[in-house]
């Protein structure tokens, strides 16, 4: 009789491995996310910060795909000032979905843990948490 409370056990403890090691994965996947649009967040305030020096008549030339188009001083202030706004609130955006996937992580393994500790009691009566 101790083979499948065993089995069981096991099935339930791999089933918790699997939810933190998943949550892990989760959580460092946001992060990662994070840190690129930091980086391009940074790229863009830079750059700004170096197309402010020059004159306001200036015109510059934008990439796009493999061509460049000419376009005003204010409209690539306005095009990297729009980039900054959309990298911060994909950062906030992305640390709420983080936070919240790890708490959810913890809840359940938190819970499957009480499980675990309550089929090995039963189990054997001589097990204490």
């Amino acid at each position: 009789m101790a083979a499948p409370v065993d089995l069981e056990l096991k099935k339930a403890f791999t089933e918790l491995q699997a939810k933190v090691i998943d949550t892990q994965q989760k959580v460092k996947l946001a992060d990662i996310q994070i840190e690129q649009l930091n980086r391009t967040k940074k790229h863009a305030h830079l750059t700004d910060t170096e197309i402010m020096t020059l004159v306001d008549e200036t015109n510059m030339y934008e990439g796009v795909g493999r061509m460049f188009i000419l376009q005003s001083k204010e409209a690539i202030h306005n095009q990297l000032l729009e980039k900054q706004k959309i990298a911060e609130e994909k950062i906030k955006e992305l640390e709420t979905e983080s936070h919240s996937v790890a708490q959810a992580g913890v809840q359940w393994c938190v819970l499957a843990h009480r499980n675990l500790c309550l089929t090995a009691e039963k189990v054997l009566p001589g097990a204490k948490r």
